[in-house]
């Protein structure tokens, strides 16, 4: 396989659309590397770019070592799959599978082999006789990818391959996909908007804004470590609660004030917040790291506020709680076992160990 870098590659459409700024990534060999961003960041414009689909307006991009910003798509050995699939209406499975390495006049015993192979894998065999029509979404996919596969590429790009599949057969595919990867030992690089999909499939993922990196890192630091308010709010499933506060001293205590109610600052901020004293910053905090103190395994007074629920959404094993909080409204996960109803008061505990602080003014993190 591969490894693939971007140097300083920026892409420039006509009328002076500026889409990627100057991003520079390298994507290791045989890694599951993620693109993930909202739509319109330009992760699908950078991925075709590494397919040789479109031509960098500036920079270099580099694949196994070798600058290819000239060489045509068909000739940098690697293979693309699209949200579409783009499986021939008119071919069967097999002539679908077998139709890049026709063109390439490879011989037909080896089409014939590499097809089976990749049919075994896929667990497809049963469907090479079939047209696109005839089967399932999740069938279709399995042929794109195994289209992909039988050319043997240094690299695969998926440019969100599960968008079209329904929820319960998206978490299926998630899992296929990883498998599949631990046989072919491929570099993926793979595109999504769906950040639940980059967490749990990626061994490395990077967020994009706007034609910018946010962060790169594995899925435990970007979640855990946001660089920046953007990246805290866009990863998680609910999004982190970010609230904006005061930094004020009081007695010898310095607190996080936010109008109505007060918390206290944790040892591990304080020498950095003393110098802030007057200032405004966005206060972060997940929903698992709030508790409904009725039902905490901790008693306590501290950094403890009352909230109305408004609404309650039951997810199984666990519950989310949706409140309001002195007009900020925020999410907390609470056991299943939890009783709170809708309009009920409940009085909430912060884990201040666990929150995320963030300069108002940059959306750059705070780090005590």
């Amino acid at each position: 396989m591969a490894e693939v870098k971007l140097n300083n590659v920026s892409k420039v459409f006509s009328g002076n659309v500026n889409v990627i700024n100057e991003l520079s990534i390298e994507v290791k060999d045989k890694e599951f590397f993620i693109l993930v961003g909202p739509s319109g960041c330009g992760k699908s414009t950078l991925l075709r770019m590494i397919a040789g689909l479109e031509r960098p307006t500036g920079g270099e991009v580099l694949i196994d070592g070798q600058v290819v910003n000239d060489i045509p798509s068909k000739d940098r050995d690697i293979a693309m799959v699209f949200q579409n699939y783009a499986l021939y209406p008119h071919m069967t499975v097999y002539e679908n599978l077998g139709f890049s390495l026709k063109r390439r006049k490879y011989p037909s015993s080896e089409i014939k082999q590499r097809i089976h192979e990749a049919a075994a894998l896929l667990k497809i065999e049963h469907l090479l006789d079939r047209k696109p029509r005839l089967l399932s979404g999740g069938q279709q996919q399995r042929v794109a990818v195994g289209k992909a596969i039988v050319r043997k590429p240094k690299v695969f790009l998926l440019d969100e391959p599960l968008s079209n599949l329904d929820a319960k057969l998206r978490v299926h595919m998630r899992a296929e996909l990883k498998i599949l990867h631990s046989k072919l030992q491929a570099t993926v690089i793979y595109v999504t908007h769906d950040q639940v999909e980059a967490m749990t499939m990626g061994d490395r993922v990077v967020v994009m804004k706007d034609g910018s990196i946010q962060q790169i890192g594995n899925p435990s630091e970007i979640y855990n470590k946001p660089n920046n308010i953007f990246v805290a709010g866009f990863v998680g499933a609910p999004s982190m609660n970010i609230m904006r506060c005061k930094i004020i001293a009081k007695n010898s205590d310095i607190l996080f004030d936010f109008g109505e109610f007060e918390l206290k600052v944790p040892p591990r901020f304080v020498n950095t917040l003393k110098t802030m004293i007057g200032k405004e910053v966005d206060f972060g905090i997940r929903s698992e790291d709030i508790y409904d103190r009725l039902y905490a395994e901790f008693s306590t007074t501290d950094n403890t506020v009352w909230a109305t629920v408004e609404h309650v959404e039951p997810m199984g094993m666990y519950t989310f709680l949706y409140l309001t909080l002195w007009g900020h409204k925020i999410i907390i996960r609470v056991e299943s076992y939890n009783r709170a109803q809708m309009h009920q008061d409940i009085q909430l505990v912060f884990d201040m160990d666990k929150i995320h602080l963030f300069d108002s003014s940059t959306g750059k993190v705070i780090t005590p």
